[in-house]
């Protein structure tokens, strides 16, 4: 992942692995119809992907079920390696999300075993 240009790949935890790694992507995804018609029932939210969730729009595409073509999936990776300019705003993105989510992890954590410590 980390020596792609452009990642596609499944919808979870990868997702926001490559995130973290600051990569454009296409997520993708197909599951049986049945299980698609009773996932969107129960959808809250218009995305899937991990990235697209917590930015709260659709900053990576998303081709599931029926768009999950390779016609469409190619030209969704194109799309990123023919903008440049696009992908270095994503990274950007990621960037602040990225410290959004480090929330100083290491501080807190020896914060809260400090006093077992002592």
């Amino acid at each position: 992942m980390t020596a792609a240009d452009v990642v596609v790949l499944a919808s979870g935890t990868a997702t926001l692995e490559a995130a973290l790694l600051k990569k454009p992507m296409v997520i993708t995804y197909k599951v049986p119809a049945i299980t698609a018609w009773l996932a969107k029932r129960k959808l809250y939210l218009p995305y899937v992907g991990l990235p697209n969730i917590l930015l709260e729009r659709f900053a990576v595409p998303e081709l599931l079920q029926e768009n999950a073509t390779p016609e469409k999936l190619s030209q969704a990776v194109l799309g990123w390696l023919d903008a440049p300019e696009r992908c270095d705003e994503l990274r950007k993105e990621f960037r602040a999300l990225h410290e959004s989510l480090r929330c100083n992890a290491s501080e807190r954590i020896a914060e809260a075993l400090e006093p077992y410590i002592s």
